[in-house]
């Protein structure tokens, strides 16, 4: 398996697929999965032509089963250190959740010719937790049920949570794929217990309102308007505002895990957008 190491020594595991003068595309997934998340895409875009690349966050995944570093700065830091290592240069970065949080925090701290373009999807900047400056938030009650629901069960708060809200798969009518939930748990279950609980407080309480306005580069937004883990109203139309060069693009009646299960619809806007 391909693997960096980062300065603390935690093993960063790796893919990177396709042509090494190409154009890169750097993916990061969410929270609590794996680069297996991007499967899809990858393909897709392997399929275009470009060079893509996605990594396992410390403490997910292949990578590290750490108890340290589970931070917004040391997931970004992790970045800068695969992206130095593979010396890419103009690169797209595209993140999911509490990917695109991860990824905004790198791209606003990049260094010149490192990124190109960035797209967020489903994305929890700028901030999830509800508070008097975030009214539109979720309440802390919300994310202390859901480290307590991993304590208790993971197993079965995983196949709970994949089932259920992440697709939209308890919505009335909802096309159901057995085959997805059990994908979503198994990329879960294989990381570290302790490393997914600590990112409960990064996904939900990190600010990164100054990362947006940092950001440079063209930058696309794109959310489900469905969207029952991350609502679209107090993360997508809030993140839109602080970007330089931001564009939003809303899919109705989506869900939060829109990447794999309408991927049809999503490909071709993602490659428009890069290629644009």
């Amino acid at each position: 398996m391909a693997t960096i190491k980062t300065k603390d020594g935690i093993d960063i595991f790796y893919k990177d697929w396709g042509p090494k003068d190409a154009q890169p595309i750097v993916f990061h997934h969410g929270w609590p999965l794996s680069a297996d998340d991007w499967d899809n895409q990858m393909l897709f875009f392997l399929g275009q032509g470009f060079r893509v690349i996605a990594h396992d966050r410390r403490g997910h995944g292949r990578s590290t089963q750490t108890d340290i570093g589970n931070d917004m700065d040391t997931y970004a830091a992790d970045v800068a250190a695969l992206t130095d290592a593979l010396d890419l240069k103009n690169a797209v970065h595209i993140g999911h959740s509490t990917g695109g949080g991860e990824a905004v925090r790198y791209v606003a701290r990049a260094k010149p010719g490192r990124v190109a373009k960035a797209i967020i999807v489903s994305a929890i900047p700028p901030i999830m937790l509800k508070s008097d400056k975030n009214p539109h938030g979720t309440p802390l009650e919300v994310f202390d049920g859901f480290r307590k629901a991993l304590a208790d069960n993971r197993a079965q708060f995983y196949m709970d949570i994949a089932s259920g809200p992440f697709y939209g798969f308890n919505r009335p009518g909802a096309k159901v794929y057995p085959g997805v939930i059990q994908n979503w748990w198994r990329q879960g279950m294989i990381g570290g217990s302790k490393a997914q609980y600590d990112c409960i407080k990064v996904f939900s309480e990190t600010d990164q309102t100054e990362d947006l306005k940092a950001i440079t580069v063209p930058t696309l937004v794109m959310h489900g308007d469905d969207d029952q883990v991350v609502p679209i109203a107090a993360s997508a139309e809030l993140s839109v505002k602080l970007l330089k060069h931001g564009t939003l693009k809303v899919y109705k009646g989506f869900p939060h895990g829109m990447l794999t299960v309408h991927a049809d619809v999503l490909n071709p806007d993602l490659l428009a957008f890069i290629r644009a």
